[in-house]
Protein backbone atom coordinates (compact mmCIF):
# COMPACT_ATOMS: atom_id res chain seq x y z
CA UNK A 1 0.00 0.00 0.00
CA UNK A 2 1.49 3.36 -1.04
CA UNK A 3 1.50 6.57 1.00
CA UNK A 4 -1.44 8.02 -0.94
CA UNK A 5 -3.63 5.07 0.04
CA UNK A 6 -2.42 5.15 3.65
CA UNK A 7 -3.37 8.84 3.97
CA UNK A 8 -6.68 8.28 2.18
CA UNK A 9 -7.79 5.42 4.40
CA UNK A 10 -6.39 7.16 7.47
CA UNK A 11 -8.53 10.23 6.79
CA UNK A 12 -11.57 8.02 6.24
CA UNK A 13 -11.04 6.36 9.62
CA UNK A 14 -10.55 9.74 11.33
CA UNK A 15 -13.77 11.15 9.85
CA UNK A 16 -15.83 8.03 10.62
CA UNK A 17 -14.58 7.59 14.20
CA UNK A 18 -14.77 11.29 15.08
CA UNK A 19 -18.09 11.64 13.28
CA UNK A 20 -19.67 8.74 15.17
CA UNK A 21 -18.48 10.22 18.48
CA UNK A 22 -19.94 13.60 17.54
CA UNK A 23 -23.26 12.14 16.36
CA UNK A 24 -23.57 10.02 19.52
CA UNK A 25 -23.01 13.07 21.71
CA UNK A 26 -25.58 15.15 19.84
CA UNK A 27 -28.08 12.30 19.84
CA UNK A 28 -27.83 11.64 23.58
CA UNK A 29 -28.06 15.30 24.59
CA UNK A 30 -30.83 15.49 27.16
CA UNK A 31 -31.23 11.71 27.33
CA UNK A 32 -27.82 10.57 28.54
CA UNK A 33 -29.28 7.37 30.00
CA UNK A 34 -30.04 6.08 26.49
CA UNK A 35 -27.49 4.12 24.47
CA UNK A 36 -26.23 5.93 21.33
CA UNK A 37 -28.00 3.57 18.86
CA UNK A 38 -31.37 4.18 20.53
CA UNK A 39 -30.63 7.89 20.84
CA UNK A 40 -29.89 8.08 17.10
CA UNK A 41 -33.35 6.64 16.44
CA UNK A 42 -34.75 9.37 18.72
CA UNK A 43 -33.72 11.92 16.09
CA UNK A 44 -36.62 10.57 14.01
CA UNK A 45 -39.16 11.36 16.75
CA UNK A 46 -42.19 13.59 16.23
CA UNK A 47 -42.22 16.13 14.70
CA UNK A 48 -40.65 14.18 11.85
CA UNK A 49 -37.66 16.01 10.29
CA UNK A 50 -39.12 16.82 6.87
CA UNK A 51 -35.93 17.39 4.89
CA UNK A 52 -34.23 14.31 6.31
CA UNK A 53 -37.34 12.25 5.55
CA UNK A 54 -37.47 13.60 2.01
CA UNK A 55 -33.78 12.98 1.36
CA UNK A 56 -33.87 9.40 2.68
CA UNK A 57 -37.10 8.59 0.82
CA UNK A 58 -35.70 10.05 -2.40
CA UNK A 59 -32.48 8.05 -2.13
CA UNK A 60 -34.43 4.85 -1.43
CA UNK A 61 -36.60 5.38 -4.51
CA UNK A 62 -33.59 6.25 -6.67
CA UNK A 63 -31.67 3.26 -5.31
CA UNK A 64 -34.49 0.91 -6.28
CA UNK A 65 -34.75 2.60 -9.66
CA UNK A 66 -31.04 2.29 -10.48
CA UNK A 67 -31.12 -1.37 -9.42
CA UNK A 68 -34.06 -2.06 -11.71
CA UNK A 69 -32.66 0.04 -14.56
CA UNK A 70 -28.82 0.18 -14.35
CA UNK A 71 -28.69 2.41 -17.44
CA UNK A 72 -29.93 5.19 -15.16
CA UNK A 73 -26.47 5.38 -13.58
CA UNK A 74 -24.79 6.16 -16.89
CA UNK A 75 -27.49 8.71 -17.70
CA UNK A 76 -26.99 10.71 -14.50
CA UNK A 77 -23.43 10.20 -13.22
CA UNK A 78 -20.39 12.38 -13.98
CA UNK A 79 -18.82 11.89 -17.38
CA UNK A 80 -15.68 13.29 -19.03
CA UNK A 81 -16.78 16.48 -20.78
CA UNK A 82 -20.27 15.92 -19.41
CA UNK A 83 -22.90 18.65 -19.22
CA UNK A 84 -22.86 20.92 -16.16
CA UNK A 85 -26.15 19.54 -14.84
CA UNK A 86 -24.41 16.25 -14.05
CA UNK A 87 -22.88 17.99 -11.01
CA UNK A 88 -26.42 17.83 -9.61
CA UNK A 89 -27.67 14.51 -10.99
CA UNK A 90 -24.48 12.70 -9.92
CA UNK A 91 -25.76 13.04 -6.35
CA UNK A 92 -28.79 10.92 -7.31
CA UNK A 93 -27.02 7.68 -8.28
CA UNK A 94 -24.54 5.44 -6.50
CA UNK A 95 -22.11 4.32 -9.20
CA UNK A 96 -20.16 1.75 -7.15
CA UNK A 97 -22.96 -0.71 -6.58
CA UNK A 98 -24.75 -2.20 -3.57
CA UNK A 99 -22.14 -1.48 -0.91
CA UNK A 100 -22.05 2.24 -1.73
CA UNK A 101 -25.83 2.34 -1.96
CA UNK A 102 -26.44 0.73 1.45
CA UNK A 103 -23.57 2.52 3.22
CA UNK A 104 -24.61 5.96 1.98
CA UNK A 105 -28.27 5.32 2.79
CA UNK A 106 -27.40 4.26 6.35
CA UNK A 107 -25.10 7.27 6.80
CA UNK A 108 -27.75 9.66 5.49
CA UNK A 109 -30.37 8.18 7.84
CA UNK A 110 -28.05 8.80 10.81
CA UNK A 111 -26.67 12.22 9.92
CA UNK A 112 -29.54 14.08 8.20
CA UNK A 113 -32.11 14.06 11.07
CA UNK A 114 -29.51 15.21 13.61
CA UNK A 115 -28.39 17.98 11.26
CA UNK A 116 -31.99 19.07 10.77
CA UNK A 117 -32.66 19.07 14.52
CA UNK A 118 -29.59 21.26 14.95
CA UNK A 119 -29.78 23.61 11.95
CA UNK A 120 -33.39 23.54 10.80
CA UNK A 121 -34.87 22.34 7.52
CA UNK A 122 -33.73 24.80 4.86
CA UNK A 123 -30.21 25.18 6.30
CA UNK A 124 -29.76 21.40 6.27
CA UNK A 125 -30.88 21.25 2.65
CA UNK A 126 -28.55 24.15 1.82
CA UNK A 127 -25.52 22.41 3.38
CA UNK A 128 -26.35 19.09 1.71
CA UNK A 129 -26.85 20.64 -1.73
CA UNK A 130 -23.98 23.14 -1.67
CA UNK A 131 -21.47 20.59 -0.38
CA UNK A 132 -22.57 17.88 -2.79
CA UNK A 133 -22.82 19.97 -5.93
CA UNK A 134 -19.51 21.74 -5.27
CA UNK A 135 -17.73 18.41 -4.74
CA UNK A 136 -19.25 16.97 -7.91
CA UNK A 137 -18.31 20.09 -9.89
CA UNK A 138 -14.69 19.91 -8.67
CA UNK A 139 -14.63 16.25 -9.63
CA UNK A 140 -15.87 17.07 -13.13
CA UNK A 141 -13.16 19.71 -13.42
CA UNK A 142 -10.51 17.00 -13.29
CA UNK A 143 -10.29 15.23 -9.95
CA UNK A 144 -12.54 12.29 -10.84
CA UNK A 145 -14.22 12.55 -14.21
CA UNK A 146 -16.68 9.69 -13.89
CA UNK A 147 -18.86 8.44 -11.04
CA UNK A 148 -21.64 9.46 -8.71
CA UNK A 149 -22.90 9.29 -5.15
CA UNK A 150 -24.28 11.44 -2.34
CA UNK A 151 -21.52 10.65 0.18
CA UNK A 152 -19.88 14.00 -0.60
CA UNK A 153 -23.09 15.78 0.45
CA UNK A 154 -23.33 13.67 3.62
CA UNK A 155 -19.73 14.67 4.35
CA UNK A 156 -20.89 18.26 4.09
CA UNK A 157 -23.46 17.69 6.85
CA UNK A 158 -20.80 16.03 9.03
CA UNK A 159 -18.40 18.92 8.42
CA UNK A 160 -21.06 21.48 9.33
CA UNK A 161 -21.91 19.64 12.56
CA UNK A 162 -18.19 19.39 13.40
CA UNK A 163 -17.36 23.08 13.08
CA UNK A 164 -20.62 24.10 14.72
CA UNK A 165 -19.80 21.87 17.69
CA UNK A 166 -16.19 23.08 17.79
CA UNK A 167 -17.53 26.62 18.21
CA UNK A 168 -20.65 26.05 20.32
CA UNK A 169 -20.45 22.55 21.82
CA UNK A 170 -20.61 21.92 25.57
CA UNK A 171 -17.99 19.14 25.88
CA UNK A 172 -14.55 20.76 25.64
CA UNK A 173 -12.69 17.55 24.76
CA UNK A 174 -15.13 16.78 21.94
CA UNK A 175 -14.83 20.32 20.62
CA UNK A 176 -11.14 19.61 20.01
CA UNK A 177 -11.90 16.22 18.47
CA UNK A 178 -14.44 17.82 16.13
CA UNK A 179 -11.69 19.97 14.60
CA UNK A 180 -9.93 16.92 13.15
CA UNK A 181 -12.86 16.48 10.72
CA UNK A 182 -12.19 19.67 8.69
CA UNK A 183 -8.46 18.93 9.04
CA UNK A 184 -9.04 15.53 7.45
CA UNK A 185 -11.06 17.30 4.74
CA UNK A 186 -8.06 19.49 3.94
CA UNK A 187 -5.78 16.44 3.64
CA UNK A 188 -8.33 14.74 1.38
CA UNK A 189 -8.37 17.82 -0.85
CA UNK A 190 -4.58 17.67 -1.09
CA UNK A 191 -5.05 14.06 -2.21
CA UNK A 192 -7.61 15.31 -4.81
CA UNK A 193 -10.39 13.28 -3.20
CA UNK A 194 -13.79 14.90 -3.65
CA UNK A 195 -14.99 13.95 -0.14
CA UNK A 196 -12.54 16.55 1.14
CA UNK A 197 -14.39 19.23 -0.83
CA UNK A 198 -17.69 18.18 0.71
CA UNK A 199 -16.18 18.25 4.20
CA UNK A 200 -14.59 21.68 3.75
CA UNK A 201 -17.67 23.31 2.18
CA UNK A 202 -19.85 21.92 4.96
CA UNK A 203 -17.30 22.98 7.58
CA UNK A 204 -17.27 26.53 6.22
CA UNK A 205 -21.07 26.68 6.31
CA UNK A 206 -21.01 25.25 9.85
CA UNK A 207 -18.83 28.17 10.96
CA UNK A 208 -21.45 30.54 9.60
CA UNK A 209 -24.25 28.66 11.34
CA UNK A 210 -22.34 28.83 14.63
CA UNK A 211 -21.95 32.62 14.43
CA UNK A 212 -24.55 34.34 16.64
CA UNK A 213 -26.90 36.61 14.74
CA UNK A 214 -26.29 40.30 15.34
CA UNK A 215 -29.14 42.28 16.87
CA UNK A 216 -30.80 44.71 14.42
CA UNK A 217 -29.43 48.24 14.42
CA UNK A 218 -31.46 50.79 16.28
CA UNK A 219 -33.22 53.21 13.98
Amino acid sequence: MNMHSVLLYGCAVVVIVSGIQLLATLATKGCEEMSPPLALLRAWRHPLPRVATGLVATMVVLGVAQTAAPAMIDALERHPHGAWWRAVTALMVQSSGWFQLLFNLAALAMVAPLAERQFGSWRTLLVFTASGVTAQAVSMAGWSLQGGGDSVAICGLVGALATWYAARGSVVALRRVALVIPAAGLVLCLLTNNHGVGLLVGSALGVGLATPARPPLAV
